[in-house]
C-alpha cells in the first residue's frame, strides 16, 4: 500500500489530539530545532477549541507525522511589531485590510517523513478545504531563510507563494532573516487545475462540490486562465540563501 493511502489528517479538538500535534512538535520545534523551549508554547492549551484557530495532524496508521496551524483571526498588532521590508513597492497592510487572509504556519513533518510530498500535501489539501469553506481567499506565511530544512521552493514552485516582504523578528527562536509569503488560493487552485496531472487529483481529492464551485464563483469576471489570474496576488523577489 502506498504511503497516500495510508495517512489520514484529522482538524485537531480534543486533548488527546492536541497530544498528537505536540509529539510532532516537539520532535521537530524543540528538540531539533530549538525555535521553542517551552512546553506549554508548541500548543497552547488556550488555542484549542478556538473557532478562529485550526490545527491540523496527519497520521500514518496512529503515528503523528506532521502537523500544521491555520489563523484566521490575524495578529495584526503583533505584525506590526515586526517591521515588514517589503518587496517590489507592496503596500503590504493594506493587502491584509482588503483580503480575506488566514496565516498557515507551523508546519512541522518529522524528518524521516520530509521527502514525503504526500504528507505535507494531505495537510495542505484539509486545510485549505476548510479555509475555502470558511470564505478566506488567501494564505499568509513566513518561512527562514537560508534553513536547513526550508520549505521555500516547494511553498513557491509546488504550491505558489509570492514572496512579498522580509522581517528580522517573530515568535520563534530562530535567527534567520524571515520572508513573507503569500498564496492566491483561487491561482494556486487553478493553476494546478490548467496543469492536470497528478497534484491537482491529489490536492483536491475528497473536496465536495461546493469548495470547487466556492472558488470557481471567485474567478474575475473575463479571467479564464491561470496566466490572467496571477495578476491578483502581490508579488515580489527575493534571493534566499541557499537550503
Amino acid at each position: 500500500m502506498a504511503l497516500s493511502d495510508r495517512l489520514h489528517v484529522i482538524r485537531v479538538g480534543t486533548d488527546a489530539e492536541r497530544a498528537l500535534a505536540i509529539e510532532v512538535m516537539g520532535a521537530t520545534y524543540k528538540q531539533e530545532k530549538n525555535w521553542i523551549t517551552r512546553d506549554e508554547k508548541l500548543f497552547p492549551e488556550s488555542e484549542l477549541g478556538k473557532s478562529g484557530i485550526s490545527w491540523f495532524v496527519v497520521l500514518e496508521g496512529s503515528r503523528p507525522v506532521g502537523t500544521l496551524r491555520v489563523l484566521y483571526d490575524l495578529p495584526l498588532d503583533l505584525y506590526k511589531e515586526y517591521g515588514f521590508k517589503t518587496l517590489g513597492g507592496i503596500d503590504l497592510d493594506e493587502f491584509i485590510r482588503k483580503n480575506r487572509i488566514a496565516e498557515i504556519g507551523r508546519f512541522a513533518v518529522l524528518p524521516e517523513y520530509r521527502k514525503h510530498m504526500v504528507v505535507v500535501g494531505a495537510l495542505m489539501r484539509e486545510a485549505s478545504r476548510e479555509t475555502v469553506e470558511r470564505g478566506y481567499t488567501h494564505y499568509v506565511t513566513d518561512i527562514f531563510e537560508g534553513e536547513a530544512h526550508s520549505p521555500y521552493n516547494f511553498h513557491t514552485r509546488v504550491l505558489g507563494f509570492k514572496p512579498v516582504a522580509t522581517h528580522d523578528t517573530g515568535e520563534l527562536n530562530c535567527p534567520n532573516r524571515r520572508i513573507t509569503m503569500i498564496l492566491d488560493l483561487l491561482e494556486a487552485y487553478e493553476r494546478l487545475r490548467v496543469q492536470g496531472g497528478w497534484l491537482f487529483r491529489f490536492f483536491t481529492e475528497g473536496w465536495p462540490a461546493h469548495v470547487h464551485e466556492r472558488l470557481e464563483k471567485l474567478r474575475p469576471a473575463g479571467a479564464g486562465d491561470a496566466k490572467t489570474l496571477e495578476k491578483r496576488a502581490p508579488s515580489g523577489r527575493v534571493l534566499p540563501a541557499a537550503a
